[in-house]
Parts: C-alpha cells; sequence; structure tokens
C-alpha cells in the first residue's frame, strides 16, 4: 500500500501518501481492486495528484493504491510491427507477443553529438510536394490544415508511396483523431498488404485527455526502436500534434494551473520541444516525420501551430479554398515551403522552374480580378498567356491517390520528379498551349506527343 484516494473528479484523483519519499513524478499507482491506473503529476508534502489513464467511473475515497514496478512502458522488439497499441502500451488488436520486451516510453533527449542532420532526397511520387516542398530523410514536415480539407488522405498517401518506394517501415502515432479514422487506415493498411510493414499506437477522440497526451511517447519509443536496434531509416506519421498540445492544456486546467492567452498551458512550448527533440536521426538511422497540424478556425498564427512550426524543416499547407475548387492535394503553394528549395540542393533548373512557377500563379491571382471587372478579351497576348497556362499548372498539380481509388474510380499514381520538371517546363514554354486545360486535371505526367518524343 502506498496511498489513497481522499478526493476525485474526472481527470484528477487526489491521493493522501504514506510518505512522499516512496513517490516520484511520473510513477504509475494502481487499484487492482478497479484495475484503475494514475500516472503521478503533482506531490505536495503528502498529497500527490495522479492523472487518470481511463474513466473514474465506479472508483470512491478510501480506495487503495498501491505502486506498480515499472513506469509507463512498451514492447521494445521486433514483434512491434504488424501491432496496434494504445496509449498505454497495450494491444488492441487481439494478438499477443511471443515474449514481453518492455522499455519506458521516457527517455532523455539526445545529446547534440548524437544527431545527425545529413540525408539524402526522399521524393514522394507526389507532384505537388516533390516540386514545391521537396524533403529529404531526416525531415519534419508539417501538414496544416483546417478541417476537412485532406490531412489524413494526405498522409496515407504518402504511406503507401514512401513504404512502396523506399521500403521504410512505418510508425503511425494518431493523437485525437477519431476512432473511425484509425479503423478505416488500419483495414486500408491491411488491404494494402502494407500492416506488417508498420506499427500504430492510437489515442482516440473519445478517450480522456490523458491517453491522448501519452499517444505520442510510445509511439517515439517504437520509433527509435526501429532506428536504433533495426539500424533503419523510419517514417514517423503523427496525426495530429495539435491535439497533443490541446490534450496538455485539459490536464493543465484540471490542475488549475495558470494558462496563457487562448487557454494553453504555460508549458507548451517545452512540452512541444521534449517530443520534437527526441524526433531526430543518427548513426543508426533516420527519422523522417509529417505531422499533421490541425489549424483551429484556419488562423496560421495561432500560438500552438506557431509553436509547432518553429521546429519544421518545411511545411505543406492544405487551403480550404483550392478544396472547394475542387483541386486535390488542396496545397497552397504560397505558404508551402521546404529548406530544400536551394540551388545548392535541388539544382538550378528545379529552382528555377519553382520560381517561375509561383511568379506565374501570383500573377493569375492577380488577372482573375482585371478579368473579373474588365472581361478575358482587355488582357493583352502575354498576359493571356500567363493566365491559361498558370490554369493548366493548376490542374496539372492534381493527382489521383492510391487511397482514394475507391472514392474516385481513378487510379492512383506516383511520378517521378524528372517527369515533372519536363512537364511543367513544357507548359511554361507554351508547348501545350493548344491542349485544353482539362486534360492536366488528376493525371500523372502528362503524356503528350512531346513528352514521348
Amino acid at each position: 500500500m502506498i496511498g489513497k484516494i481522499i478526493a476525485l473528479s474526472e481527470l484528477n484523483v487526489k491521493i493522501l501518501l504514506n510518505s512522499s519519499k516512496e513517490v516520484k513524478i511520473g510513477d504509475i499507482l494502481f487499484s487492482s481492486e478497479n484495475n484503475a491506473f494514475f500516472e503521478i503529476a503533482e506531490i505536495e508534502g503528502n498529497i500527490a495528484i495522479g492523472i487518470p489513464f481511463y474513466r473514474v467511473t465506479g472508483l470512491k475515497r478510501g480506495i487503495i493504491l498501491s505502486k506498480l514496478d515499472t513506469g509507463l512502458n512498451i514492447q521494445y522488439s521486433d514483434e512491434i510491427l504488424g501491432k496496434v497499441f494504445n496509449s498505454y502500451g497495450d494491444l488492441l488488436d487481439g494478438q499477443k507477443f511471443k515474449k514481453e520486451t518492455k522499455r519506458t516510453v521516457y527517455i532523455d533527449n539526445p545529446d547534440l553529438s548524437d544527431v545527425n542532420t545529413e540525408g539524402e532526397i526522399l521524393w514522394t511520387g507526389i507532384k505537388i510536394i516533390d516540386f514545391f516542398a521537396p524533403l529529404e530523410k531526416g525531415f519534419k514536415m508539417g501538414l496544416l490544415g483546417g478541417a476537412g480539407v485532406g490531412k489524413t488522405v494526405l498522409i496515407k498517401e504518402l504511406i503507401n508511396n514512401v513504404y512502396t518506394n523506399f521500403g521504410s517501415n512505418a510508425v503511425f502515432v494518431g493523437i485525437g483523431e477519431r476512432s473511425r479514422e484509425g479503423k478505416e487506415l488500419y483495414d486500408e493498411m491491411k488491404e494494402a498488404n502494407l500492416l506488417d510493414k508498420m506499427t500504430m499506437i492510437f489515442g482516440q477522440m473519445g478517450e480522456n485527455p490523458t491517453s491522448r497526451s501519452k499517444a505520442i511517447y510510445g509511439g517515439l519509443t517504437l520509433t527509435e526502436y526501429l532506428r536504433d536496434e533495426k539500424k533503419q531509416d523510419v517514417l514517423l506519421f503523427i496525426d495530429n500534434m495539435y491535439r497533443y498540445v490541446q490534450a496538455k492544456s485539459e490536464i493543465s486546467t484540471e490542475l488549475k494551473q495558470m494558462p496563457v492567452e487562448n487557454g494553453y498551458p504555460t508549458t507548451m512550448v517545452s512540452d512541444i520541444s521534449v517530443i520534437e527533440e527526441r524526433i531526430n536521426s543518427n548513426s543508426n538511422g533516420t527519422i523522417t516525420s509529417f505531422q499533421a497540424i490541425y489549424v483551429p478556425a484556419d488562423d496560421m498564427n495561432d500560438e500552438a501551430v506557431q509553436a509547432i512550426i518553429s521546429h519544421m524543416d518545411g511545411q505543406i499547407v492544405l487551403d480550404r479554398k483550392i478544396a472547394e475548387k475542387n483541386l486535390y492535394p488542396a496545397v497552397n503553394v504560397f505558404k508551402t515551403r521546404s529548406k530544400l528549395i536551394d540551388v545548392e540542393k535541388i539544382g538550378e533548373k528545379h529552382y528555377n522552374l519553382v520560381e517561375e512557377v509561383i511568379k506565374y500563379l501570383t500573377r493569375h491571382e492577380e488577372l482573375e480580378e482585371i478579368i473579373a471587372v474588365l472581361g478575358i478579351e482587355e488582357l493583352s497576348i502575354e498576359d493571356k498567356n500567363i493566365f491559361f497556362r498558370s490554369r493548366k499548372l493548376r490542374n496539372y498539380f492534381t493527382q489521383p491517390m492510391h487511397v482514394a481509388e475507391d472514392y474516385t474510380n481513378i487510379k492512383g499514381e506516383v511520378v517521378d520528379i524528372k517527369d515533372v520538371l519536363f512537364d511543367v517546363e513544357s507548359i511554361l514554354e507554351g508547348k501545350y498551349d493548344d491542349v485544353d486545360e482539362s486534360e492536366f486535371a488528376y493525371i500523372g505526367r502528362y503524356h503528350g506527343k512531346e513528352h514521348n518524343d
């Protein structure tokens, strides 16, 4: 016996300890009578505050608590592949481990000397990403957007394409997303025979904030196993980092800690930093992460969004206005960026084409306003060319997705960057001026006469 419950609410339990020396923050106490678990969050004298793992239904004052020998831990072996975990390291898919080999989910962040920042370019086969926001192994790429603009679909396509191209194992961490989406992802990965190449961990939307906040730590531990023990280049998909901050905010509020503006906890920046500093590459292998970031009320200046973005090597911004035009992936190329857009890293041709396309699309927006007032007949020949070529480019950067084949009835395609550069250059040079813009929508590469030549 370590102590007993003296007060409880939905998100915290007050515990009277026999001795404060026997317990430290992060320890797990449990009631064998109710199969309830609590992680110690605060200790003041002989009073501790525990955060419940699950709902507190059925608990009452006076229940005796014992201390778990180990803290929060998760399986750390080859058996993680093909498995689905909850936030606390328990299996959700009914499978069993042949041998349990576990490790704590909390470790110190790596030393600076252990971090490796050199990596090769990682082409995804998705035209709009490879052209405007290319990434390399070890990158952290943020996928930003409001609700319903296609973040999760894009993540699924990235899992499919990158594994197909590179054979890298993947870890998927679901934080505060719908249970239905998690089940769909599981079924789709199983159908595509990718399930045994990845591992998944979920802290779902309907669960309490403790579960939602802990999923990321288990996911990082699974990722570190593949990197450090299997010596792999690992893909880490997090959906959704904002929900992690949201869960921490709920816990902070329940503990009556003073929030900053918008209700975020004062520890928000350090909480995010602890997570992001573990997502690093070393001499054993790389961790390339794609982190979906929900943007509340489409406000890119939100404090939590900005705190997460500050750790990214690039960002892909999904825009509702583009989605409304039925252009998917609905990427806003003006807000999308990558540290790889550099002449020395991607080459002069690619760099110059990106610059030219951005100029064309910027001018296209200006011309749309002019046309709305004066009509297209008032444009010069040069502006007409820019206008129509820009519309072709806008359509060209749509793409049929493998994971959306059941909904679109269009076969998904992976497109080589060389084909993308050729097609974009040809459109800009006017080689396809006599081709209707609709021919460029939802295709892979353009199979025109010039291309075949």
